[in-house]
This record gives C-alpha cells, structure tokens and sequence, in this order.
C-alpha cells in the first residue's frame, strides 16, 4: 500500500477510490498550512487595503499577534479614506500598544501588541 493510499484513508477516502490528495492540498482548509516548517508564534501577512471595511480584519491579524505589511496604494488615489484608515489602525495599534511606520508611499508596517519599530536609521560607523 503506497503512502498516497494510505493518506487518503487517513483523511476519508476509501481503498480503490481513495483520495485526490492535489485537490486536498488546494482544498480551503489547507490554505494556511505550512508543511515544510512548524507553526510560527507570528507570521509577517502582506494585506492590500482598498476600504475602509478592510481595517477590521487587519486588527483581527494584529490581535493574532501577527505583523501586517500594508499595500496602501489603492487608497493613495483617495487621500480622504487613506486618512481616515490610517486614524483607525493608529487609534487601534495606540490601544494594544503595537506600533505603526510608513515604509514608503504605498507601504506602511504594523505592529501587534509589545513589536516596536524604530523610526530613525541608524548611522553606520566608517
């Protein structure tokens, strides 16, 4: 018996029809699942922001202890909502004690809860 068949037993399958294991990999549920690496206590997500509605399921990564890399270049074509959204998540990341920067124009980093990012460039010596 091959590992495949034994896989799809494992997950449901029967003996001669067994189980697609390429349309189980590509299946929803396994979306989020690293194989090659154990689970992280954070993982650094690039979310791209194009409404207002989109601020809640950042602070639900933030509240999951995870890093946001933020593309804001959508929301650069509207200054009043990019404003607005970056109030939001400032508002929120002051509240959990994270921290927000504007890499550049179309990035900002966010921070969950005790992550700070330091501002300045530090010098090098010569």
């Amino acid at each position: 018996m091959g590992v495949f068949s034994k896989l799809g037993q494992t997950f449901g399958g029967s003996g001669s029809k067994g189980m697609n294991i390429e349309e189980y990999m590509n299946s929803a549920e396994m979306e989020d699942v690293d194989l090659l690496h154990e689970p992280a206590d954070m993982y650094v997500k690039p979310v791209t922001i194009v409404s207002e509605d989109d601020v809640d399921p950042i602070q639900e990564e933030l509240s999951k202890k995870n890093i946001i890399l933020l593309d804001v270049s959508e929301l650069n074509k509207r200054p009043t909502t990019r404003s607005n959204v970056i109030a939001k998540l400032k508002t929120y990341v002051d509240k959990i004690n994270g921290d927000i920067g504007q890499i550049d124009e179309n990035r900002v980093l966010i921070t969950p809860s005790k992550v700070k990012i330091i501002k300045r460039k530090k010098s090098g010596s010569k």
